[in-house]
């Protein structure tokens, strides 16, 4: 009788071992997924993401985001003009999406937890939009600081056109980190934190919940929404991209000034801007943001889903 107590008392020991390096698994590859996708993204969308920077900051420099596109590579080319703030983009990117899909595994089985589910594949697209939402808790963290940096970047030529604040005192995003922590110290890495909480932590509620149902509505009877292929993955991604973006762009326009400017509150950024330039202000970029996150959005998933497929199956 004992000895059949210990035996089952050593079988649970070993299941629960075995559960939990399977969450430290689980982790590590939407970890690795989420930099893979992230390194497509940011490829894919930077020029037109550069454009978006200029045209919610320096509004009054461009008449629209195609003269502002062909300014740019006009007088800066396109390394140093539509690439510029690539390496803090990749940065940004990296840093926010591992956290955010390493992030995702979990809370989607806290979710799964809650609503009584047995496993994450249970989970309807609205509950993986929960998860979504309460991963990007903790990317933000990670993203305020170099996505601070890659918007100074991108805007530098015009920041030192139209303030007494010349951008010539740096050459590049190392350049920048540094001017930074000497001036404002760490808590410099963090203006705009709270726009950015507040573009973020919403925003991925539609961004996951935008993708999670079209995969769903995508996917044949009897088969997987793993299985639908290459170009609905792409479809379904753009969708939640775009569903992020129009949804939250305000936050997104005020994050950009505050993190620019260098001053600046959520409320009083907004009431500023609604102030002097009106509603229209806050979706200045929507344009290329919509065409570039679309084709971004879309080569993240699809990276990030064929990267996670075969970890797990090369992890068994």
């Amino acid at each position: 009788m004992h000895g059949g107590e210990d035996f089952h008392a050593i079988g649970d020991e070993h299941e629960i071992k075995r559960s939990g390096w399977r969450h430290v698994i689980d982790g590590a590859i939407g970890f690795v997924a989420g930099t893979t996708g992230a390194i497509a993204c940011v490829y894919t969308g930077q020029p037109l993401d550069t454009v978006k920077v200029k045209m919610q900051t320096f509004p009054h420099l461009y008449r629209n985001s195609v003269q502002c596109f062909l300014k740019t590579l006009k007088s800066d080319g396109v390394r140093k003009g539509l690439y510029a703030g690539t390496i803090p983009a990749l940065a940004a990117n990296v840093a926010e999406n591992a956290v955010l899909f390493a992030s995702f595994e979990f809370c989607q089985k806290a979710v799964a937890q809650i609503v009584n589910k047995r496993d994450i594949s249970d989970l309807n697209p609205a509950h993986k939009a929960c998860a979504g939402s309460l991963a990007a808790v903790f990317s933000t963290f990670t993203l305020c600081p170099t996505e601070l940096v890659k918007c100074r970047l991108q805007a530098a030529k015009e920041t030192a056109a139209t303030s007494a604040k010349s951008a010539k005192g740096y050459s590049g995003p190392w350049s920048l980190t540094r001017q930074i922590m000497r001036s404002e110290g760490i808590l410099g890495f963090f203006k705009g934190f709270w726009p950015t909480f507040a573009r973020e932590v919403p925003g991925y509620f539609f961004f996951f919940g935008g993708y999670e149902f079209s995969r769903y509505l995508l996917t044949p009877i009897n088969k997987s929404p793993n299985e639908i292929g290459a170009l609905k993955t792409i479809l379904c991604g753009g969708i939640g991209g775009v569903l992020f973006w129009v949804l939250i762009f305000p936050a997104d326009v005020v994050k950009s000034r505050v993190q620019i400017q260098g001053y600046g509150t959520l409320f009083g950024t907004t009431l500023q801007i609604l102030k002097r330039e009106g509603f229209r202000a806050l979706y200045n970029g929507l344009g290329p943001t919509v065409v570039r996150t679309f084709f971004a959005t879309g080569a993240l998933f699809l990276a990030y889903e064929n990267t996670k497929k075969y970890l797990q199956e090369f992890a068994g």
